[in-house]
């Protein structure tokens, strides 16, 4: 048997050898300049999508909640059919790297472009891999075989989507730094840092228009703080999720590295293989598990609540 052939014992010789090339693999790609070279696809349409990642991701959570809840009460066909739909859009840097998946980690048949080209050309590739072909061999019909090759895009499909919510999180630390930096508050996130900004913008228009000139509104101001409007609230928000989005977008290229360096690439890919093994030697009931999207809502859910207390508070 070849060093890339899983038509062994049920495969499971192919899935340690990926295994061992997990850390080459992160080495490759998730550590600098890789993942700067992986970023240079987020240059258009991603930044528009991000955001729109951002909104959608709650109702990820929600699906997969509810599927789980599905399995748990015996009702696997509605359970994979929620677990089955993409609700993320597909971004150009999380193509690029189901690409690398299938091309440099599980040496599938298919052109880095491909995936990007055509949705449809990643299941396939599964399908026609030879290191796979004694184990599709062995299902029941042709549907089945599709079905499988499906599943198997859909796992790789939701590990790069991780990448959204780890993105979210990124942001969220970085306006936490800055909002304790500039605002000396907690900000996880741009609706917390929104009034902080607001402010600082009413306070700096109002020191501008100050009709004794600005030195005079500035010790005035000083004294008599002025408040944020709505529409200076309004503003702030717009803009800071314009800038948040754009962030975004090239997150990874900070959050790779760091990721890299404390094991979590690993684990969460040691967690895919673990998932395709399960799909194709075993009984494909381990779906992939999107932690990463639960934990980016705690996340929301503790900006949401701290602003909300500071609210009331004033």
């Amino acid at each position: 048997m070849s060093k890339g052939d899983a038509s062994g014992p049920d495969g499971y010789a192919y899935f340690a050898d990926r295994r061992k090339r997990v850390d080459q693999f992160i080495d490759h790609h998730f550590t600098w300049p890789g993942t700067l070279h992986l970023h240079s696809a987020a240059f258009g349409w991603d930044v528009l999508r991000a955001p729109i990642n951002v909104i959608l991701s709650p109702v990820l959570v929600l699906t997969r909640i509810v599927a789980i809840v599905c399995r748990r009460i015996r009702l696997p066909a509605i359970a994979n059919w929620l677990a089955a739909r993409r609700i993320l859009l597909p971004t150009a840097v999380s193509r690029r790297v189901e690409a690398l998946i299938a091309t440099d980690l599980l040496v599938l048949p298919m052109s880095q472009g491909a995936a990007a080209c055509d949705p449809s050309a990643l299941s396939r590739a599964v399908l026609a891999a030879p290191q796979f072909r004694e184990l599709i061999r062995k299902r029941a019909d042709a549907a089945e075989v599709q079905v499988l090759g499906q599943r198997i895009a859909d796992a790789l499909g939701d590990y790069a989507g991780t990448r959204s919510a780890v993105a979210e999180m990124t942001t969220g630390l970085v306006t936490l730094t800055v909002g304790a930096f500039v605002f000396q508050a907690l900000t996880p996130g741009m609706i917390s840092m929104a009034p902080g900004v607001a402010d600082a913008m009413a306070q700096t228009t109002a020191i501008a228009e100050f009709p004794m000139g600005q030195t005079i509104g500035g010790l005035w101001y000083g004294m008599f703080p002025t408040g944020a409007s709505p529409l200076f609230f309004a503003t702030s928000v717009t803009i800071l999720i314009m800038i948040g989005s754009v962030f975004a977008a090239f997150a990874g290229v900070l959050a790779d590295p760091i990721q890299s360096r404390l094991g979590i690439h690993r684990r969460r890919l040691m967690r895919l293989i673990d998932t395709l093994e399960v799909e194709l030697c075993g009984s494909g009931d381990k779906p992939f598990a999107v932690r990463e999207h639960y934990y980016a809502r705690l996340w929301d859910l503790w900006d949401i609540v701290g602003s909300a207390f500071r609210l009331f508070r004033n």
